[in-house]
């Protein structure tokens, strides 16, 4: 019996005549692990998007930026990423606390190709690895469940221009954003925020 497709899933392969195709993809590109390959690519992604679920069963998606490389292999079932200073909601890591399923989408938008994954995550904030990334908030540890290649053909293709100045990097702070100078959040930001732009208004 399938562990990927639901009933509904099934109705609308029998709708299409697509069972015995998602029976041969299932068998032949799902896996539980990564293979060198697989992190090979995921290894050289800056970004992918995380879906997570919230505590009433909402679905969110979440872009995670940083240099490429952040999404680490523990093993071939085990990885990890950071988590860098954002908004200061921590809905996707409030989201993992609540319900540890997840997913991953990891995109190479010029070959182009891309991997889905789904897992359980959990979150530490003392953990090990924390020291290793540069100005990390918590790191995130993925058990794999399944993952596979997904098929790359509606993916429209786009040219990377340049890094984003906020990733964080070993040896320099990362700049503050313009939106937590603005007046209605001021107040309100942590107090390491707020002696930071204090600092830097006082420079000559």
């Amino acid at each position: 019996m399938s562990t990927l497709y639901s009933q509904h899933a099934r109705s609308l392969q029998d709708k299409f005549d697509t069972r015995p195709l998602a029976d041969r993809l299932e068998k032949t590109i799902v896996r539980n692990h990564a293979t060198p390959e697989d992190q090979a690519f995921i290894g050289t992604r800056d970004f992918f998007l995380l879906s997570t679920i919230d505590a009433w069963g909402w679905p969110h998606c979440s872009y995670k930026g940083g240099a490429a490389g952040f999404v680490r292999f523990i093993d071939e079932r085990n990885l990890v990423f950071p988590c860098y200073d954002g908004n200061g909601m921590y809905l996707s890591m409030g989201n993992i606390a609540d319900n540890a399923k997840i997913g991953i989408l990891f995109i190479d938008f010029e070959s182009p190709r891309r991997i889905r994954m789904n897992g359980t995550a959990t979150i530490q904030i003392d953990d090990p690895l924390i020291a290793t990334y540069p100005e990390a908030q918590l790191v995130v540890r993925v058990a794999i469940e399944r993952l596979w290649p997904n098929c790359p053909r509606y993916i429209h293709k786009y040219q990377r221009v340049e890094a984003s100045p906020f990733v964080p990097r070993a040896g320099e702070l990362a700049p503050i954003p313009s939106w937590k100078r603005m007046d209605f959040v001021k107040d309100v930001l942590p107090e390491r925020d707020r002696q930071r732009i204090d600092d830097e208004s006082a420079k000559p």
